[in-house]
């Protein structure tokens, strides 16, 4: 609700945020012009979510020239939610990332497994399937934000461990790195799933993380 965003906007813009830190905040579609017109503009918006075309009968979906339009730059894209709720295919997130970098925009593709993935030690076939799908859509690296999220570990109060979510990311890294050294060293990748104040510091220090 607006209420609610606007104690989280009250609150950043209050912090004292990190010149070291980029901070990007991703409200829902209905709210993004006003995060957007109500921070400062060192704070990123992003959407959480945009279609692979400029314009067309895709009723309920917003193009990436519609968000440049409204003073935005960043789009989450492939959120576990986005494939496993409505059924987006590695494919799709692949396409729909590399429209939006070319765009203009900058992207936070996300990738993860699921529970059972992770239980019967599927979980690099996994992320390297959907990371593959990603970078065949990526040209030019410097916009794009990976972010490793475990589905098993999004709002179910269980996270990965620092160990366990530096494991992927090393994983991560050495793909990254067979494009070129550049992208593998200095390709950002995020973490997510159930991070809070609690558990934030010991993620950050991981090396990769």
């Amino acid at each position: 609700t607006t209420a609610t965003i606007e104690v989280i906007m009250k609150n950043l813009t209050q912090a004292n945020l990190s010149e070291n830190s980029e901070v990007v905040v991703a409200p829902p579609s209905c709210y993004l012009k006003y995060v957007r017109d109500n921070l400062p503009a060192m704070i990123g918006v992003s959407a959480q979510n945009c279609y692979k075309a400029e314009k067309g009968a895709f009723t309920g979906e917003l193009s990436p020239h519609m968000l440049r339009d409204i003073g935005l730059e960043w789009v989450i894209l492939g959120h576990s939610e986005r494939r496993n709720i409505f059924g987006e295919t590695n494919e799709l997130v692949g396409e729909k990332v590399g429209y939006a970098l070319s765009a203009g925009m900058k992207v936070i593709a996300c990738i993860g497994e699921i529970l059972s993935e992770r239980e019967s030690g599927m979980t690099e076939q996994v992320v390297e399937t959907q990371l593959k799908a990603i970078s065949d859509n990526v040209k030019d690296w410097t916009n794009v934000v990976i972010a490793y999220e475990p589905v098993w570990a999004i709002g179910t109060g269980l996270n990965a461990t620092p160990a366990q979510a530096q494991d992927v990311h090393v994983f991560l890294r050495k793909i990254l790195s067979n494009i070129s050294s550049t992208v593998g060293t200095q390709t950002r990748i995020i973490y997510g799933g159930s991070v809070n104040a609690g558990n934030c510091k010991d993620l950050g220090s991981m090396p990769d993380v």
